[in-house]
């Protein structure tokens, strides 16, 4: 994907809620289409960068609005609750956004708040297949003798890479290039040109669902980057920040957005199920236990809702007032929306057949692209660890680790 020049420049929180509503409606028309054929949706995420949906956190003093994290994470619902695997695409553009705003210089803000500005889109190159374990990356930044580095390795699970502008890949800092990684390595973030000599980008994610977040693996061949294009990652860690927080939420908004969007599908299907004889009633929707079925699972998911607006509503707060706690507890809030989303997109996406019958588990209707897509992108970090947190913070007040996946 390449930049274009005419952009729109979002003014506003209310204007991006807005934008982000109207492509919604647009983007639900075909998503099941999507979906089924694994249709890759270039003429979509060109929407988002057209709209200015991709520049929504720049920095007011770089010529952005620096939207709050209550207006990210409801933008995210709604291009979910429209089309998962679409959503999913721009969620590490935003994480490594935050990355720059951290730990970039001042020059390296300005050139590439500024790519962003004018519709850029970058995606992840961050997750390895193994052997080694998941915090290690056997990917390398190797000083080159003239100021910047060499750059080799392979990643898996790239998210949105085949329409990236710039690939954000993380790699270890290493000074020679046989030297061993491990966990402890010093890791930083290289920006890269999509299109940079010994890049290789191939469409291969084949999941279950999430099927057209472009999720190729990426392939790095001694690929040279200049100094200002790295950013030092392992200190985001080292000190307070909301950095994990700000990456979960919006995968929680995800998770939101598919129980809403698979709670109304639930209601439409319903709305042409026949009613159970033994009712004996007109209309499935007035047949009792249908009704229990949908009053339960309505609970379910608008708690879920509740719990994603709390928590976007916790890290504006420590990202005002920044200090441990402050940061724990918006870890925690998150977490604990986490949570929640991932049981309301299971339950909405299976609870939606009931509600819709027999009929709704025709293949032509597609629509158990709703739990694929529920099942695949929840196991991304797993609830289970995020409940030891939550745990403990409530126990004994103990503050979760700092990583990337709180």
């Amino acid at each position: 994907m390449t930049a274009q020049v005419a952009v729109t420049r979002i003014s506003s929180a209310e204007e991006a809620l807005a934008t982000a509503a109207r492509l919604s409606e647009d983007f639900a028309t075909a998503a099941n289409l999507r979906d089924a054929e694994r249709e890759l949706p270039g003429e979509q995420v060109r929407a988002l960068s057209d709209a200015g949906l991709l520049a929504l956190s720049v920095p007011v003093e770089f010529g952005g609005i620096d939207a709050p994290a209550t207006v990210l994470a409801e933008v995210f619902r709604l291009i979910a609750e429209a089309d998962p695997s679409l959503a999913q695409i721009p969620h590490s553009h935003y994480t490594f956004l935050e990355a720059l705003r951290l730990q970039g210089t001042r020059e390296q803000q300005a050139f590439f708040y500024d790519l962003v500005r004018d519709g850029a889109m970058f995606a992840n190159a961050q997750t390895e297949r193994g052997p080694h374990p998941i915090n290690v990356d056997a990917t390398s930044l190797v000083p080159d003798g003239s100021g910047g580095y060499m750059l080799n390795g392979r990643k898996f699970y790239c998210t949105g890479s085949l329409f990236a502008d710039w690939l954000v890949v993380r790699a270890s800092l290493v000074t020679t290039a046989d030297e061993q990684t491990c966990a402890s390595t010093p890791k930083a973030v290289a920006f890269v040109p999509a299109d940079a000599v010994g890049v290789t980008i191939v469409d291969d994610w084949d999941g279950m669902g999430q099927r057209t977040t472009a999720s190729g693996t990426v392939t790095l061949d001694a690929v040279r980057v200049p100094a200002e294009h790295v950013v030092p990652f392992t200190p985001i860690f080292d000190t307070v920040s909301t950095y994990g927080a700000r990456a979960q939420l919006l995968h929680a908004a995800l998770d939101v957005g598919i129980a809403t969007g698979a709670l109304a599908e639930g209601v439409r299907q319903a709305a042409k199920a026949r009613p159970h004889f033994e009712a004996g009633v007109e209309s499935a929707v007035e047949d009792p236990t249908l009704i229990q079925a949908a009053g339960e699972l309505t609970v379910t998911v608008r708690a879920a809702e509740a719990l994603l607006v709390r928590a976007a509503q916790l890290v504006d707060a420590a990202a005002a007032n920044l200090h441990e706690d402050s940061a724990a507890e918006a870890s925690v809030a998150v977490a604990i929306a986490k949570v929640a989303a991932t049981k309301a997109a299971l339950d909405a996406s299976s609870v939606l057949f009931e509600l819709g019958g027999t009929r709704s588990a025709s293949g032509a209707a597609n629509l158990s692209r709703f739990w694929r897509d529920a099942r695949t992108h929840t196991l991304h970090d797993a609830s289970r660890w995020k409940l030891q947190h939550i745990g403990r913070f409530t126990l004994s007040g103990t503050k979760p680790p700092r990583h990337g996946q709180l």
